[in-house]
């Protein structure tokens, strides 16, 4: 069992949770609004698990080589590549059955914009400079975009701003990281020859600064002043989650996040006071 986890890589679900921001910052969270965004959510998971296993069975001989993605199940032989296929239509055709149970059709274009930009990001777009971090971050803008329309909420545009920022700073930043470690694991992406570290560096760290400004835009613009209390909270987790990627690490979100129970803390608290302030 463990191994097909592995091969689904639930624990990126933990990205899903975006689907429910719209909601959440609605005030909605506890209405009628939370089925079809729950729907969304675990469709959304779904469609992850197969982009990841179509990427894992197209760079299976490349993975079979690198120090640590060859103890991936496809690479290391635990699951064999037909069975992983079948595993990846049923996730595509559940994610399509769970979306329509919504009864909003078109939101299933959405799903399938994020498989077929996948598609091509695995295809060979993850090659391109810019165009594979662009890539990277609209995977977590369509998720809330794809909440919003689910719920029938409207997103706050300087929420939207916040969220694309972010995104970036941690696309650019995962790629920056790669290139540090290129120095003890060798070439791991075409991509990063187009990069360069300090080139990384100075835009991963304008996304963080724009995420917050934005972020401090949206508060201020509340006419309950607890909401700027959130701004400095926010400030801390992102300073630890950078401090988390200016050490050993790869520069990937999730795993940033939960190799770290300090920054866990952090969200947590984050989380809980936005909790408190809208829905006490």
């Amino acid at each position: 069992m463990k191994k097909y986890l592995k091969l689904l890589r639930t624990q990126h679900y933990l990205k899903n949770l975006l689907v429910f921001i719209p909601i959440f910052f609605n005030q909605t969270l506890f209405s009628g609004k939370f089925i079809n965004a729950l729907l969304g959510f675990f469709a959304f998971c779904m469609i992850s698990s197969a982009v990841y296993i179509i990427n894992d069975i197209k760079d299976v001989e490349k993975d079979r080589h690198h120090p640590t993605k060859r103890f991936r199940p496809i690479a290391s032989g635990a699951v064999n590549v037909q069975k992983a296929k079948t595993i990846g239509i049923v996730c595509l055709i559940f994610s399509i059955i769970l979306t329509s149970f919504t009864k909003l059709y078109i939101s299933i274009i959405f799903i399938m914009l994020y498989f077929v930009l996948n598609i091509l990001y695995s295809g060979g777009l993850k090659n391109k400079p810019l165009v594979d971090v662009v890539i990277l971050a609209s995977g977590f803008i369509l998720r809330v975009i794809y909440g919003a329309y689910l719920t029938g909420v409207p997103i706050s545009g300087w929420l939207y701003l916040t969220i694309w920022t972010g995104a970036f700073y941690m696309g650019l930043g995962k790629r920056r990281n790669e290139i540090e470690k290129q120095k003890e694991l060798g070439e791991t992406r075409t991509v990063l020859k187009y990069y360069t570290y300090g080139f990384l560096d100075k835009n991963m760290y304008v996304c963080v600064a724009l995420a917050n400004v934005f972020y401090a835009l949206w508060a201020v613009g509340h006419d309950d002043q607890r909401f700027l209390w959130s701004a400095p909270i926010l400030m801390i987790v992102l300073m630890k989650y950078s401090l988390d990627i200016e050490g050993n690490s790869d520069g990937d979100p999730i795993e940033v996040i939960l190799h770290d129970k300090v920054l866990i803390a952090l969200i947590s608290v984050f989380a809980a006071y936005l909790f408190f302030i809208l829905y006490f």
